[in-house]
């Protein structure tokens, strides 16, 4: 231990002695640490957010419409248009095990909201109460989501986007009041709890207005869903249970199962796979191009190191022929490297803390995220700031410890 004290106290008098050149690799150091953390920082930033805006289409949930089938089947020709019902939802409800819940959802562009002189257009849909746990649409303390009674008795209540009540009603409760859609009047029984969602399926939720599946059926007199909104027992089960449907609707609707188009279908468990592999690779890029900039940090550590084992060759010499070991030598030399890059690292952390910081205040957090220093991100530099401590340090120190103490002197003198 008092070998390693007193070789620590010796590197740093040695860095104290040449200021100028251990500055310049500190700075090199800190730079390429700097670019590999807030590379990564924001890489997991933009992880997060899109993960976020992902979950905000619902939890593992799977969107079916119909389409046009591109295959003639059973005497029909192709280009044949599929439209699907209500009553759809639950015949595959019964006819296919691997899903856990099931509804189907209307909605239309264009519907008029008013408050007074207040108006907005609106993409109106038309749900039953399951749809606010698939959809994750949760209504704000003091409202609800519609309910049983409300689809049973055809009431004009209505749920509001979030950013659809500001246009209507601004900072004021909306909850009991009366909304015009059209010319009918509703009653706002819920506001819709903000919710990270940068895009959706026709109209994000804050943007649309929410009203009982049999209401809109009745005030719209249309009799196609939009969509049948399914959420399996196992996400790893999706597919298996997209295959069922197209099988089940293929036999109904007369069209071959194994036509790609009859139907439409978003796996948004799919898409989380997508995402997950996606920004492996997009981080990996990230740090291979900022560990570029700390790799040619470690260059110059390594050639700082060489001029300093040729300037003191002398000295190696003379610690060797009164005694001291090649390991100390060794030592010595990788020593001064490790604390060259150590205090290149903690400057570069330094740095990456604040620039994310600055960047967080910043309002981009909805499209890239807020840029995160996670655990992961520091291990990962770690790891490569040892990797090059190492490699940078161990060939001079070998070369410096394998000097022949005679041949050192002379040199050296």
């Amino acid at each position: 231990m008092g070998r390693l004290l007193q070789a620590f106290a010796q590197a740093i008098d040695n860095a104290r002695g040449q200021r100028m050149r251990t500055a310049l690799t500190v700075l090199g150091i800190a730079w390429g640490t700097t670019a590999v953390v807030t590379l990564l920082a924001f890489g997991v930033g933009l992880e997060r957010q899109m993960m976020v805006n992902a979950q905000g289409m619902g939890d593992g949930i799977v969107l079916v419409s119909g389409n046009r089938t591109t295959l003639s089947h059973a005497g029909f020709p192709e280009g044949r248009r599929i439209r699907l019902v209500e009553e759809d939802a639950d015949l595959l409800a019964r006819e296919i095990p691997e899903i856990q819940s099931i509804t189907p959802e209307y909605g239309s562009w264009g519907r008029h909201l008013s408050v007074g002189d207040r108006r907005t257009e609106v993409y109106l849909t038309g749900v039953e109460p399951e749809y606010g746990e698939l959809r994750n649409v949760f209504a704000q303390d003091g409202g609800r989501f519609l309910n049983e009674r409300d689809i049973a008795h055809n009431r004009r209540v209505i749920v509001l986007g979030d950013e659809v009540k500001e246009l209507l009603f601004g900072d004021e409760a909306a909850v009991g009041r009366e909304v015009m859609v059209g010319r009918s009047p509703f009653t706002v029984v819920g506001v819709m709890v903000p919710k990270g969602q940068n895009s959706s399926y026709n109209a994000r939720d804050q943007d649309r207005a929410f009203i009982p599946i049999t209401t809109y059926r009745t005030m719209v007199g249309n009799r196609y869903v939009n969509w049948l909104l399914f959420q399996p027992t196992d996400p790893e089960l999706s597919g298996v249970a997209a295959d069922r449907i197209r099988e089940v609707l293929g036999r109904k609707y007369a069209f071959d199962s194994a036509d790609p188009n009859a139907l439409s279908v978003w796996d948004t468990n799919e898409m989380m796979t997508l995402f997950k592999y996606l920004f492996i690779g997009f981080n990996a890029f990230l740090g291979i191009v900022g560990s570029f900039t700390l790799v040619v940090g470690g260059v110059g550590v390594a050639n700082i190191m060489f001029v300093v084992v040729h300037e003191r060759t002398r000295e190696f010499g003379i610690r060797r022929a009164i005694g001291a070991r090649r390991g100390d030598i060794l030592q010595q030399v990788l020593l001064e490297a490790l604390l060259i890059v150590a205090a290149g690292a903690l400057l570069g952390f330094a740095l990456s803390l604040l620039l994310t910081r600055a960047a967080a205040l910043l309002p981009i957090d909805e499209f890239v995220g807020v840029p995160t220093i996670s655990p992961l991100v520091v291990g990962v530099t770690v790891g490569l700031l040892a990797v090059i401590a190492l490699l940078a340090g161990l060939l001079p120190a070998r070369r410096a410890a394998r000097l022949d103490p005679a041949d050192a002197i002379r040199l050296g003198a």
